[in-house]
């Protein structure tokens, strides 16, 4: 079987590569899927840059979601059988023609719900509702900051806001062409970060600032989040997408003084360490896919080989949207 491998860390494309592997067969409580589509991630490109705690180890395979049909269950699987249509936190390894994965990270898809659109749920679309429900704990009717609103994340938040019971979605955008398709996938107001973006948003609020901010920046934007957000207000930092180094958090204090919270949000370590509850929002996640609530707007490759492209276009901040790859069907 083909699949993609990173052979050491890179900021290009030069050390990922497609090759013939061999063929994976399911261990104790372990599951092999035929893929079918498999997400693109920018985790992919932490990976390939060398992050810390990304791979762990070189030659590395990256994917860490997808979806297709199972091929094989090994001993002590229950509740999935071969030819059952599924979506999967692959962890490692989705980006190739068949992924072993354990048996607690794989969900039946429902009928109805294309392969394509599963393949975009088990990190990206189960991340942004846990991100809402749970850590930035939503309530209708208050305002979002989104930094990073063009991308995968920022536009499956702008599906999911309104089907929380509505609110106010104000996005960041690293460039200013990008602002256009942030307010395309339905964000009301859309600012490029620059030197004046506490006063944007404060402007763009009415002075009113917001109530919840969902950051993947690490700790470059926690000033910022900070002096616009509304007493009462979250930040929840959910990424290190700058790569750079994590700066402490601040004082107590200040954030008793202001009545601020700040949080953390990792879908990889829900997924490590607790799940079933990953599972329980990706079910829910392909629910609404299934309902045909959700419009995530998609942008498909047609080979393994196209995937380190897309990967140099996420470093390099020309992507916009979510990425997948086709692998059958």
């Amino acid at each position: 079987m083909e699949a993609l491998i990173m052979t050491g860390p890179s900021r290009g494309t030069d050390r990922t590569e497609v090759r013939e592997v061999q063929t994976p067969r399911p261990g104790p409580g372990q599951v092999t899927i035929d893929v079918a589509y498999a997400g693109i991630n920018f985790l992919d490109v932490m990976a390939r840059r060398g992050d810390t705690g990304y791979a762990s180890s070189w030659p590395y395979a990256p994917g860490m979601e997808a979806s297709g049909t199972v091929r094989e269950t090994g001993p002590g699987v229950s509740g999935l059988t071969a030819g059952q249509r599924v979506a999967a936190f692959t962890g490692t390894g989705g980006l190739a023609d068949v992924a072993l994965v354990g048996a607690e990270y794989v969900v039946p898809v429902p009928d109805g719900v294309p392969a394509r659109l599963a393949a975009a749920a088990p990190l990206m679309l189960t991340a942004a509702l846990l991100l809402l429900e749970d850590a930035a704990g939503f309530q209708p009717g208050r305002t979002v900051l989104v930094h990073s609103a063009s991308g995968g994340m920022g536009n499956a938040f702008a599906q999911l806001v309104p089907l929380l019971g509505g609110g106010r979605l104000i996005g960041t955008v690293g460039r200013p062409e990008k602002a256009a398709s942030a307010l395309r996938s339905g964000y009301d107001a859309v600012v490029a970060r620059g030197d004046d973006l506490v006063q944007a948003i404060r402007e763009a609020t009415d002075g009113a600032g917001v109530d919840f901010v969902l950051d993947p920046l690490g700790t470059a934007m926690l000033e910022t989040d900070l002096a616009v957000t509304a007493p009462g207000g979250r930040v929840v930092l959910f990424g290190n997408a700058e790569g750079g180094r994590l700066e402490p958090l601040p004082p107590a204090g200040r954030l008793i003084g202001g009545n601020l919270s700040v949080g953390g949000f990792s879908i990889r370590g829900l997924w490590s360490a607790a799940p079933g509850r990953a599972a329980a929002g990706l079910r829910r996640a392909l629910d609404l896919l299934a309902e045909d609530r959700l419009d995530l707007a998609l942008n498909e490759v047609g080979s393994l080989a196209d995937v380190p492209a897309v990967h140099q276009s996420l470093a390099e901040g020309r992507g916009e949207g979510k990425y997948v790859v086709r692998l059958q069907g």
